[in-house]
């Protein structure tokens, strides 16, 4: 059964979207990119998710801080051959000590410190940043097709509301959806709501920081009522 995770973040996300962008409620595409230490990404039409990034677990999906997400399942007994390790062992490395951690040598989970390292010309930093951003694009692509078409694209969580510098290296994948991104406004959108697209984009690229609190909040309300 594929479970995901980052649930109530992303069904409050995505309803915000709809309200903030003036999207119709029944028929809006939106794709919501949770992005913190640990990330997912959810597609969803109507406020109804249709897919969603992590699987049974949550190692799947995009890279992580110390998650690896997707690879070949062929790895797994690769390398526990090559380097003697359990099964065991070797997810707890791809649970806790891969991501961009891993990719990085090391430097930190923390994307924060990656990215300072990058701006010092730290080029192992840099391409553990590149890659990061291109497996969100590939997930955005891959999810625009599975609903025929995207409305909004949704940046949320402690990565996705504050990393304003991640965000061009994500939208420069999505020209070809006729995504344009108002750099000046998403430097403005740093852990508070914001429109980030220009007036001509096709997508409009919304920030909207995640309130799972709010979220549980609605729906107990709506229970007992």
């Amino acid at each position: 059964r594929r479970y995901g995770f980052h649930g109530t973040s992303h069904s409050f996300v995505s309803k915000e979207t709809i309200k903030f962008a003036n999207l119709d409620p029944k028929t809006a595409k939106v794709i919501v990119c949770h992005l913190g230490n640990g990330a997912s990404i959810s597609a969803s039409i109507g406020g109804k998710c249709v897919d969603t990034s992590m699987g049974l677990t949550p190692l799947e999906g995009l890279i992580m801080g110390t998650r690896s997400g997707d690879l070949d399942p062929a790895i797994i007994e690769y390398l526990c051959n090559h380097e003697n390790l359990t099964v065991s062992e070797m997810l707890n490395i791809l649970n806790k000590k891969s991501g961009v951690l891993g990719m990085s040598g090391g430097i930190s989970s923390d994307f924060r410190d990656l990215n300072a390292a990058a701006n010092e010309g730290n080029e192992v930093a840099k391409v553990t940043l590149e890659a990061y951003a291109y497996r969100v694009a590939k997930y955005i692509g891959s999810y625009t097709a599975a609903m025929n078409g995207v409305d909004a694209i949704t940046f949320t969580a402690g990565v996705g509301e504050n990393a304003a510098w991640l965000r061009p290296m994500v939208c420069k994948y999505l020209g070809f959806l006729g995504v344009e991104l108002d750099e000046a406004a998403s430097q403005k959108a740093c852990g508070v709501e914001g429109i980030i697209s220009t007036p001509e984009s096709k997508v409009k690229l919304c920030v909207i920081p995640t309130n799972e609190e709010l979220a549980i909040a609605r729906e107990t309300l709506a229970l007992v009522k």
